[in-house]
This record gives C-alpha cells, sequence and structure tokens, in this order.
C-alpha cells in the first residue's frame, strides 16, 4: 500500500526524524513555496545474496591468478618501519 504524502520544507526540518521514519511507509514529498524540491523514498529491502559471496572473475584475472604467489606481511613491514624511525 502507497502511502504518498505532501509536506512543506519547514516540517521536514521542524520533525525530520519523525518524517524520514514514516518514509518507511511511502514516498513523501518535500515543497518550498508549492514547489515540489524534494522527494523522501522508502528503503528497498537488502539483496538476498550477498555481493562478494560467489565473486565472478574475468577471464583475464583467472589466468594472471596462477602467478599470484603469498606476499610480505605487511604488518612485519610496517612494524620494521616504524621500530627503525624509534631508534
Amino acid at each position: 500500500m502507497c502511502h504518498m504524502k505532501t509536506i512543506t520544507i519547514r516540517e521536514l526540518h521542524e520533525a525530520t526524524g519523525r518524517w524520514v521514519r514514516r518514509a518507511a511507509q511511502g514516498e513523501i514529498h518535500v515543497t518550498e513555496r508549492g514547489r515540489l524540491i524534494a522527494k523522501i523514498l522508502p528503503a528497498k529491502a537488502a539483496p538476498a545474496k550477498v555481493f562478494f559471496a560467489n565473486p565472478t572473475y574475468t577471464r583475464a584475472y583467472l589466468a594472471q591468478r596462477k602467478n599470484l604467489h603469498g606476499g610480505t606481511d605487511s604488518t612485519r613491514i610496517i612494524s620494521e618501519e616504524r621500530d627503525s624511525q624509534v631508534r
């Protein structure tokens, strides 16, 4: 059920939290001197699938992936750099 409501910018300013919560029920149009200046829309539901759960790789990346080897631990490098600056 769509509950579109029109409010003035002054009403939005005076009770922003209330209007933002109300936007969950439906679209709210904000006007200034009778002219539409903004719309507050309900948030869309989160996607059912987590984007990074099953990544898809390009063929080029997969071809180069076999050439990747474990690198140097960045924590060790940063710690060594900090230790050398202290002395």
